[in-house]
């Protein structure tokens, strides 16, 4: 009960002291507020640009690999091999052969720009062959209608999937499921129509793979071979079984088409893992430059208490004296000082709170990212504001606490 009371009384007293200052009080907290705002809105907004950037590698597929020829040669003695150095030979061996594989696609190009019409529309959309699981690996999904299936690839059949921006060009806003269209001088049917995807901001710094994925026709790779008259693949489209294994996925795969080709051809491969990794490494790096920046305005709200805290012992000093004199420990005079400075903090650190809350909140309804601040982000900017209160009260508060009665008696 004791204790509680001083306890109180602590706190009463260290609320008359930072009233009769407040405003130098009011600037320290400002400058605590400010920090601690800088902190959580550049926090909450990487988390947004960081799920702003995983959403669109996630139309990537996030476990893909890509496997292909490397036509980069170094050894001159070695001798140029014509082909894609993968064929449909190469498939049976994929076939439950490398236990970091869950499902492989074949990937083939069209040979030459082919002109796809529906009546007088036109569309430039890019023309790729694959298999029934090209969909799972790509991440791909449907609005209408169906993707490829095995039975379409066995029996080269004219079929095709198409993205929302042929479906536009060549439709409007009509149905295109079970429409026919010509690619030269063939036909297909269209059995399915694809889901938009969104590689906005990809796009704008240059890394959404080179492609519109909403400007695509699919078709079964046998029907395209056809066209293409061989049976080259131009790279092959893997998923890994885990995002973890896939560099070792793309090394079983490239192993095996060297095996299979007598070293004949030498491979190289490209993984999601890869992107996310330096992704990360961006995000982090860019997170850590902005809170050492918001960093500085809380050092410099912690050097305003601390200038307020020596000031206070200094006009206190008298007071600090009669209170020794009178019984006060040296350990009761640095607990009301120090109070005092958490206080100030925890002012501030509550308001920094509220003000990025706010910042973020009004960010998240501007973009519609996902901006709201994170319960570890708030109890860490409580948890600093504490500590910045205890390092800058802390040393004028040990100062006032040493003061010998006689001498802060006798001071003017």
């Amino acid at each position: 009960m004791i204790l509680l009371t001083r306890i109180l009384d602590s706190f009463a007293e260290a609320f008359r002291s930072l009233h009769d200052n407040r405003n130098r009080t009011l600037l320290s907290i400002l400058g605590i507020m400010i920090g601690i705002a800088a902190v959580i809105s550049v926090s909450t907004i990487n988390k947004g640009g960081n799920h702003l950037i995983f959403r669109e590698l996630e139309t990537f597929g996030l476990k893909s690999v890509w496997v292909f020829r490397n036509y980069n040669n170094k050894d001159p003695n070695r001798k140029e091999r014509k082909g894609s150095g993968i064929e449909n030979n190469d498939l049976k061996y994929l076939s439950n052969c490398c236990d970091a594989v869950e499902n492989f696609s074949p990937v083939v190009r069209a040979t030459g720009k082919l002109i796809i019409q529906q009546h007088n529309r036109y569309s430039n959309a890019s023309i790729k062959g694959v298999n029934a699981k090209f969909s799972d690996i790509a991440n791909d999904k449907l609005q209408r209608g169906r993707f490829l299936n095995t039975s379409d690839i066995k029996k080269h059949r004219s079929v095709v999937v198409i993205a929302p921006t042929v479906a536009k060009d060549l439709f409007g806003s009509s149905n295109p499921i079970g429409q026919v269209i010509r690619i030269e001088l063939k036909k297909y049917t269209v059995v399915g129509l694809l889901q938009e995807k969104s590689r906005d901001f990809l796009s704008s710094i240059g890394s959404a793979g080179g492609q519109d994925a909403n400007n695509r026709l699919l078709m079964p790779y046998t029907t395209l071979q056809q066209h293409n008259g061989n049976q080259n693949i131009n790279f092959l489209r893997i998923q890994a079984i885990d995002l973890s294994v896939a560099k070792r996925a793309a090394k079983q795969v490239s192993r095996l088409l060297e095996r299979a080709h007598k070293n004949q051809f030498q491979y190289t491969s490209e993984t999601m893992a890869q992107y996310i990794t330096t992704t990360n490494r961006i995000l982090n790096g860019v997170e850590m430059i902005g809170i050492v920046a918001a960093s500085i305005s809380l050092l410099v709200g912690g050097m305003g208490i601390m200038n307020i805290m020596g000031t206070s012992v200094l006009e206190r000093t008298r007071e600090i004296g009669l209170r020794k004199a009178m019984g006060a420990r040296e350990k009761d005079i640095l607990w009301q000082f120090l109070i005092e400075a958490i206080i100030i903090a925890l002012i501030g650190g509550s308001a920094g709170l509220i003000l990025g809350g706010a910042m973020s909140i009004g960010l998240a309804q501007m973009t519609g990212f996902p901006l709201t601040p994170s319960v570890d982000i708030i109890i860490l900017g409580l948890i600093v504001s504490i500590l910045t209160g205890i390092l800058s009260g802390y040393l004028p508060a040990k100062r006032a606490a040493q003061l010998h009665p006689v001498d802060a008696l006798r001071h003017e």
